[in-house]
């Protein structure tokens, strides 16, 4: 992107990366870094755009929370995602709460045809169930989920 000759400031940098998609402040915070910017000019920044309402861990974690369910994921993925881009633990569980009250999301339907979409039985054989269990699990859902999905093959 052209910016001109003057460097672009921080502001200008993160609200560019934000007209894209929405991000987590940390992720912000992590680009901006690799741009050299200074720490303190960071926190100035993403303190500005949060007062303005131009980046929002709460909307950036239901934006994120809603895609990964549209693509077969569980709760349990979701949420270590949201922890590995730095989005606190009570606002992933208010906003978790939210989607799944908004979106009416039964996590032991969405992994019941998750499960369906990849297998057409439940296993003959337990090596063949443990690699359904596995897949279910890599996908973020829970035992008592992947049981539920299990006994509708």
């Amino acid at each position: 992107m052209a910016w001109g000759k003057e460097p672009p400031s921080p502001r200008e940098m993160a609200i560019a990366l934000l007209a894209r998609r929405e991000y987590s402040r940390a992720e912000l915070a992590t680009r901006l870094q690799a741009k050299q910017v200074p720490a303190d000019e960071i926190d100035v920044c993403l303190d500005e755009l949060a007062e303005k309402g131009w980046q929002s861990d709460a909307r950036f974690a239901a934006s994120f929370i809603r895609t990964r369910v549209l693509r077969g994921q569980g709760w349990r993925r979701i949420e270590n995602d949201l922890r590995q881009r730095g989005v606190d633990g009570e606002i992933i569980r208010a906003a978790l709460d939210d989607v799944v009250e908004q979106e009416a999301i039964d996590w032991f339907e969405l992994a019941r045809d998750v499960l369906v979409r990849r297998f057409d039985s439940p296993g003959q054989t337990p090596k063949e169930r443990a690699k359904r269990e596995r897949f279910l699990l890599g996908r973020g859902f829970d035992f008592e989920q992947i049981r539920y999905a299990l006994s509708c093959l």
